[in-house]
């Protein structure tokens, strides 16, 4: 192997890592959530972005809130996991610029002026955070169920605002009995990477 990762953290972050569908009813706390947060935060994204924004989902009557904008095949595992998360893009996240780059403030007017420009911005980079979130949760021992069937319009007006994208909605808990699907195949290295 090439890989300096140890093979135990590679099986629990990826090899055996797999989207939960059902979970058991062991609490998921703020300590675990900030822990994950704090670890993923470091996470790369162009001009050190940070427009993902996460709405947890933890009282009944959000949660029934919530549940009502899903998919069908989504409803019961979300009314029944531990934590619902929401994740989200900023599309102001531009804002926040000045704080990260206090030596070129001035950044946050070059190339993110335009409302279309930030958008696309905010959703490629809050993406790949969205996607550090994912691994997070695994590196803290938990399940992580992402989807993205839901009305997105109808979720982003019952818990967010005009400036925040919803990406994904992300069951999190500890795995219950017949978490998972079988897996589906994936490309072999020779189906995807090219070199010139």
């Amino acid at each position: 192997m090439s890989l300096v990762l140890d093979r135990a953290a590679q099986d629990l972050l990826f090899r055996e890592a797999r989207t939960a569908n059902a979970f058991t009813d062991e609490p998921v706390t703020d300590e675990q959530v900030q822990a994950i947060y704090d670890l993923v935060k470091y996470g790369p994204t162009a001009f050190n972005q940070t427009p993902l924004r996460i709405t947890l989902v933890r009282s009944p009557e959000a949660r029934e809130r919530l549940v009502g904008h899903l998919a069908e095949g989504n409803r019961a595992k979300t009314a029944s996991a531990p934590l619902v998360a929401i994740l989200s893009a900023d599309n102001e996240f531009h804002e926040e610029l000045p704080h990260l780059f206090p030596a070129a403030p001035q950044v946050k007017d070059l190339f993110f002026a335009e409302r279309p420009v930030r958008e696309n911005a905010a959703a490629l980079n809050a993406a790949l955070q969205a996607a550090y979130f994912i691994v997070g949760v695994r590196a803290a021992g938990l399940a992580a169920g992402p989807m993205t069937g839901f009305d997105a319009e109808g979720v982003r007006k019952e818990f967010l605002d005009d400036d925040h994208t919803p990406l994904m909605v992300v069951n999190i808990g500890r795995p219950g009995p017949d978490a998972w699907y079988p897996r589906s195949p994936r490309l072999e290295f020779e189906q995807v990477v090219t070199t010139v």
